[in-house]
């Protein structure tokens, strides 16, 4: 397996399936998650616009010339009341492995291809987000170091 620089053109396709696996995964812990086939195609763009607006970079993970999972990193702001030296951190927008390529170190491998970027650059801390339902995902994120930071509540109405 190799972490490689996302092609647009070349890994168009992978990056419609990782998002829509994204979409498939998540739907399970949060019914909110779109499955039309329209939202990896929308989504996409949205994706591509905050990689060039906010310093980032996407990485594909490749085995036998397939690609099989992504993350996608870029620099976000924390507010005024954060110092100054911690207010740009590093952010896993998106992380997806295929199916068949879990447990096997592929997704370690693309969030430490993340945090090497956000050392590049400068940043001092990395966030990636969890959904709470999502235990598995959470114990993987702990295990490669992350730990909680704040929460976001909900009330439907």
């Amino acid at each position: 397996m190799i972490i490689r620089d996302f092609d647009p053109a070349r890994d168009h396709d992978a990056a419609l399936a990782f998002i829509m696996g994204s979409q498939l995964y998540e739907h399970q812990f949060e019914p909110d998650r779109r499955l039309d086939p329209q939202v990896a195609k929308e989504f996409l763009p949205e994706i591509l616009n905050g990689v060039a607006a906010n310093r980032g970079r996407i990485f594909v993970a490749e085995e036998d010339g397939a690609a099989i999972g992504w993350a996608v990193f870029t620099v976000g702001q924390n507010q005024l009341y954060v110092v100054e030296a911690e207010r740009a951190y590093g952010y896993i927008a998106e992380l997806f492995v295929s199916v068949f390529s879990r447990s096997k170190g592929t997704g370690r491998a693309l969030i430490s291809a993340c945090e090497d970027e956000a050392r590049r650059q400068g940043l001092r801390q990395i966030k990636i987000g969890v959904l709470t339902k999502s235990t598995r995902t959470a114990e993987i994120y702990a295990k490669a170091g992350y730990g909680p930071y704040s929460s976001e509540l909900r009330k439907y109405l």
